[in-house]
């Protein structure tokens, strides 16, 4: 071939794949993806990256916007306010994005209890995951990450998903019921960007300029933007981890004896009672494996068929198998054990059950008041009683973590910032559990969170959703302190001093066993409750009582509250319940309270002259039964 066909050759191939040349450093967030939801009626920012000064062009709903990547190849193009509706398609140079809808985008963050997956609850509501079909609800479940160095640009994975039964399993079960209230209501899209972390602190999820009031916390944060120091520390916690179970289970006779073994004859091995923490029962504390062994009778009627075994929840670790064969493990104790028993295992006459418990901590055992049973269809096995026990090995304590994930300024860097471009209808937060030892700063952090986020996102003060947190723990006899009660509190401060923020109250949703509760979907209803009247301004019974100001009367304290809706009423129709009262000593007792139109009355024989009431004022408020109407419990309150 002559020099001049290669060079005519080459000028043809140049020709034909210059315009994919031209276009192919154009690169668009993740969240700017097929089946995402965009923020109706509000101006929005599509952004991405590209060339230096290469030209960009966005075509939306028949018209065309232009913008010009800067010498970082930075660019952002905004795009006007778009009514709810759609599919749409979008067109960014030659990357076209499909199935676009217009609607109402909610940020959900906080920790495991605004986390806490549908996939956790298939046997509460299984109803709800078989008859999901709405593609006008979607998700976009934001990967774990941190950064203690910068705040990240964008995310490592993370697609939007629309709610059907495969789907809905991964959504966070409160976002999913309270984007589904608010689309029964409105009828229109609902995004959910789900931002959480289980165990995080408030803390972690705040920018560094936002954390200026908190130099503590800016030292932290500074010390682990080390990343040497960072990665030495993770494997050096991954290694003792690591050992730590490789020494367990080479020392474990249970794995070395096949304990497993439905035939091993265990007549000679002590028993325990299930449910129950084996340090109740006169058994020092035990770190490492205590294997426990049940049999059980099984009828025909159950052989042949695919069952559900429910073991509560165990303390910490477990591995169970049924007649030898492995049916699920947990590798902590905050999951409801709930685990599928394929059909064939299951055998008509007796059956072993056998249970391997990794204790972390030396107080193993099973939680009192969660189901323990095998069952399917109608056919029911109570497991709970004697189980015959022994204990594998005995081990130190596991080496300690330091959870960097959940170190100051970190989660906001790494799962926040990348979607501060993105229009938001308003945010939901579900946290303070890992804050509940540090509540006398938790209002004064939970503001600089709620400021952090609308500065950082230049929206305004959007609507700001804070989930009270629920009951938990034992009910105590008298009144006394309570951290729980303290962050409640907090919780109540923050949203009652910062514009544009409500409160939901849960304190009769929590299972004082489970950090945990199952009921999502009423937590998930009273926020959609919030958002209506506080995002959507309807003039609606949104909140319970809320505590306004007391005075004395002779030997009584009168209590004026407001959010009375049709007026103060109690849950279970009995006498007021969940007032303590002190004199200036601030010793509480239980008090007497009645109600008068939209005021209380609080006295006690034992104290005088009153100076303070506490109201639900615990770990677990039990019997606290104010209420409005309208149903919706008072928030917990002390008038010191």
């Amino acid at each position: 071939m002559c020099l001049n066909n290669i060079f005519r050759m080459f000028f043809l191939i140049l020709v034909l794949f210059l315009p994919f040349i031209g276009n192919a450093e154009v690169k668009l967030p993740r969240l700017i993806s097929n089946g995402m939801v965009l923020q109706r009626d509000m101006p929005l920012k599509i952004w991405g990256w590209a060339n230096a000064n290469e030209k960009v062009v966005v075509k939306f709903c028949g018209k065309t916007f232009e913008t010009v990547a800067n010498t970082n190849g930075e660019w952002l193009a905004k795009l006007p306010a778009t009514k709810a509706g759609g599919p749409y398609e979008m067109e960014v140079n030659s990357i076209k994005i499909s199935n676009i809808l217009m609607g109402d985008v909610w940020l959900c963050s906080g920790q495991s209890n605004m986390e806490y997956p549908m996939n956790r609850l298939t046997d509460k509501y299984a109803r709800e995951i078989e008859n999901c079909t709405n593609a006008n609800i979607r998700q976009f479940k934001v990967p774990t990450k941190f950064d203690f160095t910068r705040p990240l640009n964008d995310y490592s994975s993370g697609t939007w998903e629309d709610a059907n039964p495969r789907n809905i399993l991964n959504f966070s079960a409160v976002a999913y019921f309270f984007a589904n209230e608010l689309y029964l209501k409105y009828k229109v899209p609902v995004g959910i960007i789900n931002a959480t972390l289980g165990g995080s602190p408030a803390e972690a999820w705040v920018s560094a300029d936002g954390l200026k009031e908190f130099p503590q916390y800016l030292a932290e944060a500074k010390k682990y933007a080390d990343n040497e120091f960072v990665e030495k520390l993770r494997k050096d916690e991954q290694k003792a981890s690591a050992n730590w179970y490789a020494s367990l289970n080479n020392s474990d006779k249970g794995l070395q004896q096949n304990w497993k073994n439905p035939v091993l004859d265990d007549s000679g091995w002590p028993t325990l009672s299930v449910p129950g923490f084996w340090a109740d029962q006169g058994v020092k504390p035990v770190n490492g494996a205590v294997w426990f062994r049940r049999k059980i009778e099984v009828p025909a009627s159950l052989t042949g068929k695919s069952a559900r075994l429910l073991m509560g929840r165990i303390v910490d670790a477990d591995s169970v198998f049924i007649n030898g064969k492995f049916v699920g493990t947990t590798g902590y104790q905050y999951p409801q054990r709930s685990y599928p028993v394929p059909a064939g295992v299951l055998q008509e006459g007796q059956n072993t059950i056998v249970v391997r418990l990794i204790s972390n901590s030396g107080l193993g055992g099973f939680v009192h008041g969660k189901p323990y049973k095998l069952f399917a269809g109608n056919d029911t096995i109570k497991l709970s009683g004697k189980w015959h026990y022994q204990i594998g090995c005995v081990m130190e304590p596991t080496p300690g973590q330091t959870f960097i994930q959940w170190k100051p300024v970190g989660l906001f860097n790494g799962m926040m910032a990348p979607s501060l471009n993105y229009a938001i209808k308003g945010a939901a937060w579900y946290q303070g559990e890992s804050n509940t030892s540090r509540f006398q700063e938790y209002q004064k952090l939970l503001t600089c969170l709620i400021t952090d986020w609308r500065t950082k996102r230049g929206q305004g003060n959007f609507p700001f959703i804070i989930v009270q947190l629920p009951n938990f723990l034992e009910a105590k006899p008298e009144p006394g302190e309570s951290d729980w009660a303290e962050i409640r509190l907090a919780q109540l401060k923050a949203a009652q001093t910062v514009s544009k923020v409500a409160l939901t109250v849960n304190i009769d949703l929590g299972e004082w066993n489970d950090i945990h509760p199952q009921n999502k979907k009423d937590v998930g209803k009273r926020m959609a409750l919030a958002a209506e009247h506080l995002a959507f301004n309807e003039r609606i019974v949104a909140s319970g009582p809320v505590f306004q100001s007391a005075k004395m009367v002779k030997n009584q304290v009168e209590l004026s509250f407001s959010s009375c809706g049709s007026g103060l009423a109690t849950r279970d129709g009995k006498e007021l319940n969940g007032f303590a009262i002190a004199g200036a000593d601030q010793k509480y007792v239980w008090a007497k309270a009645e109600i008068k139109g939209n005021k209380i009355l609080v006295w006690s024989e034992d104290v005088p002259t009153p100076a303070f009431v506490r109201y639900a004022w615990a770990d677990n408020p039990a019997g606290a039964n104010l209420i409005n109407k309208e149903g919706l419990p008072a928030s917990p309150f002390s008038t010191k």
